[in-house]
């Protein structure tokens, strides 16, 4: 089995082929272009690069969020123009799971983080126990840090990853003390090979590329603002 993933959810865009199970290529970019320009070109160079078309692939996976409200669109519309194409099955992959993937093997909570802006994150909370994916113990939410906190097991190490790494890791450690740890740079990101491996675990739920959907866990900033300024204006 063949699949392609792609992840346009963050900063960091990225795509990775995967044949039987075995990682054969990996881009990752995070250089000051959008992911429109990046992602197709991402694409190509992992297609080219085994020597195959889209036409030969046979499972298409796109991280479909939470995340940047814009990336999360460029991802999920390119995997579905992809596998409506070719007629081949698509499925959505959760970030905050993707990113969980990097914390295999460690012993304690895996607790990926994204900016979400605005003093929050998307968050939620896993551990790995037997098998190959993580299992979740905490619900992917949006809300500020100090009540993503609050709700983490007491007395266990945790590990944070996710590119709220950088802005909200200082408040985690003053929080948490020695109990909180921060993923290294390699580790910190969401990796499309990881994204890869989910699909392939899910493969037989098959995947109707037209039911593939971002996942957004609050209304856009426009229509965020847009609501308040009519209740605002309601209430004169």
């Amino acid at each position: 089995m063949k699949i392609l993933a792609l992840d346009t959810s963050g900063p960091v865009a990225g795509a990775a082929l995967m044949e039987d199970g075995v990682i054969t290529h990996e881009v990752m970019a995070s250089h000051g272009l959008t992911h429109s320009q990046t992602a197709m070109p991402m694409v190509d160079q992992c297609l080219s690069a085994a020597g195959i078309t889209a036409k030969d692939i046979d499972l298409f996976a796109a991280v479909a969020g939470p995340g940047s409200f814009t990336g999360v669109r460029i991802g999920v519309c390119a995997v579905r123009a992809l596998a409506h194409a070719w007629n081949k099955p698509a499925l959505p992959v959760d970030s905050l799971e993707t990113l969980a993937m990097n914390g295999f093997g460690f012993r304690g909570v895996i607790c990926p983080i994204l900016d979400a802006r605005r003093g929050q994150v998307y968050c939620a909370a896993f551990r790995f126990e037997e098998g190959k994916l993580p299992v979740r113990i905490l619900d992917d939410e949006a809300m500020a840090l100090t009540d993503f906190l609050k709700k983490l097991p007491e007395n266990e190490k945790c590990l944070f990853l996710g590119d709220g790494l950088k802005v909200h890791f200082p408040a985690v450690s003053a929080a948490m003390g020695d109990r909180a740890v921060a993923a290294p740079a390699h580790m910190a990101y969401i990796r499309p090979a990881a994204a890869c491996e989910i699909a392939l675990q899910r493969a037989e739920e098959g995947g109707n590329f037209m039911e593939l959907m971002p996942i957004y866990l609050r209304a856009p900033q426009a229509e965020r603002e847009r609501n308040a300024r009519l209740m605002s204006e309601g209430a004169k």
